[in-house]
This record gives structure tokens, sequence and C-alpha cells, in this order.
């Protein structure tokens, strides 16, 4: 009898207060969604440096004719062929490097006319003006100081370049990205939370006549409160449901199927429905023990029992 009373209370409070649940409920859920979202995004990141990290390169670019008369680090000359010998045998002596691969003048402008074919420039280059180069993989991307500092200057090489530093550049706005993601999340959130306490302010007040004659009864005081409590933790519930709804149909719409980004993306190696699949529970939980919690305190302080 009395779980029939707290559920017929929880059904008029929602409907006497609709509009304020109906905001609830949209708040909650845009405010999950984000919170999904952005844990996702970590997620992607994580997937993505994994993925980019492992296939880095530092490139050691050799000086060529052109180099020895305009560039300063090649004012020795060109590159011999004693200087090749000598920096590949260097490279094959140290521990951090796991694989080594020479590209020739010619190899480099064959990759350069597939890649920039099109443009103004590729029709006036010859293969004399290009670099020789040697693509270093390391076992720890981290350590490419190690492979800068000691051929940075050597005679023969023009330049010590790493990509993980491109990669980082990239993986630092998308930090950026999730950071404004949470930023707005939070907004939300705190948005929800004001709406969920002046929900059961109003409601309390509208019903304070019962709540009079339920503590003349003796009443307990959770008794009391659970209505108002649950009122406020289905409309989470809801809201969240929204969310999780709004993530499985992203990942089904934007990246697998509809826009299929996994299928014109192919460079980028996009999270899975496991990882969607994890973060449901968590937005679930959330979206029942925030607004309950909120209701709670709320109550102490506009609802004496």
């Amino acid at each position: 009898m009395r779980a029939q009373f707290v559920l017929s209370e929880i059904g008029v409070g929602l409907r006497r207060n609709l509009t304020m649940t109906f905001a609830v409920v949209v708040s909650v859920a845009l405010s999950l969604a984000l919170f999904g979202g952005s844990l996702l995004m970590s997620d992607q990141v994580n997937t993505m440096k994994g993925y980019w990290y492992d296939k880095v390169n530092v490139s050691i670019f050799l000086c060529n004719k052109s180099d020895a008369e305009s560039d300063p680090n090649c004012a020795k000359g060109a590159v011999t062929e004693d200087q090749k010998k000598t920096i590949r045998a260097d490279l094959k002596k140290m521990q951090i490097v796991d694989s080594v691969t020479y590209e020739s003048q010619d190899d480099a402008y064959k990759h350069y006319k597939e890649q920039f074919g099109n443009s103004p420039l590729a029709a006036s280059l010859t293969p004399d003006q290009m670099q020789e180069s040697y693509r270093i993989k390391l076992k720890s991307p981290e350590k490419y100081l190690v492979i800068a500092t000691a051929f940075n200057g050597r005679d023969g090489v023009q330049s010590v370049q790493d990509q993980k530093g491109i990669l980082d550049n990239l993986f630092t706005l998308l930090g950026y990205l999730n950071w404004a993601a949470r930023l707005v999340m939070l907004v939300m959130l705190s948005v929800a939370l004001l709406l969920i306490v002046n929900t059961v302010r109003v409601s309390a007040f509208s019903r304070r006549r019962e709540t009079g004659i339920m503590r003349l009864v003796g009443a307990s005081g959770f008794y009391i409160q659970a209505p108002f409590i649950m009122e406020a933790a289905v409309a989470g519930v809801i809201g969240g449901t929204i969310a999780c709804a709004f993530l499985v149909l992203g990942q089904y719409f934007v990246i697998d199927h509809g826009v299929a980004l996994a299928d014109k993306l192919q460079l980028i190696n996009f999270v899975g429905w496991d990882a969607v699949l994890t973060k449901l529970p968590l937005i679930l939980a959330a979206s029942f023990l925030m607004p309950a919690l909120a209701a709670f305190f709320a109550l102490r302080k506009y609802l004496k029992v």
C-alpha cells in the first residue's frame, strides 16, 4: 500500500509540474550526452595516439647540392657516400631504433609526385632537387630527442624531423575541444541541478497541506520525502535514457552507417561499440543519483520533516 501511495504521488507531482519536469529531462539529457561524448572523445584520442604513435617516424634529411648553396647546415657540401654509410651504421647501433629505411632522391621525387602531382611546383621539380633521407622507426617514439641530439649538426645532415610533433599539435587541439565539451557539460549540468531544486521546491510548496497532514498522523520523514526524491530521479532517468539514445544513434548513424565516417576516414581508428556500451551504465547511474541527491538536499531546506 505504501509503495502504491509513493508511486501515485510521483505521478501526481510529475503531471503537476509538467513544464518544469520537461525542462529537467531536456537539461539532464543534453548534459549527460555531452558527458558521455567527452568520455568517448578521451577514448578516441587515446586510441588515435596508440595507433599513430606506433607509426611515427623520425626523418633524417641529407644535404643535396641545392642545400649546399643555400642552407647553413649544409655549408660543407652535399652528403657523401661515406657519410651516408656512417649515419646508417650509427643508427643501427642505437638500441632505441627499431628499423631504418633509406629513401633516395628518385624515391622522394616519386612520392612527391604521387601526393602533390597537381601542384604548379611539381612540374618544375627534378629528382636531383629532392633530399635523400633515412626514415627511422623508434621503439619508443617519445625518445626522438636522442636521435635529434646525435645527428643534428653532423656533416651531410640538413635536418632531423619528428612526425610526433605534428601529431602532438593535433592531439592538443582535440584535447582543447574535449575540455570545451566538458565545460559546456558542466554549465548544462548546473542548469539541470537548479531546475531540479526549483521543481522540488515548487512541488513541496504545492503539496504543503498534504505533507502537513502526513506529519500530524505520524508519517516518517523518509516516507514524506520519498515521492519528491523519486520524482526528480524518474525525470533524471528519462533524461539519462535519452542521452544514451543520443550516443547509440550517433555511433550507428555517424560512425558506422549513414554518414559512415569509419569508411570515409579510414586513416582514423574510431572507437567501437564496446567503448559506447561501457559508458551507458555510468550515464544511467549518474542520471538517477544526481537528481535524487539534489532533491534530497533541497528537501532539507524547503520541506522540514
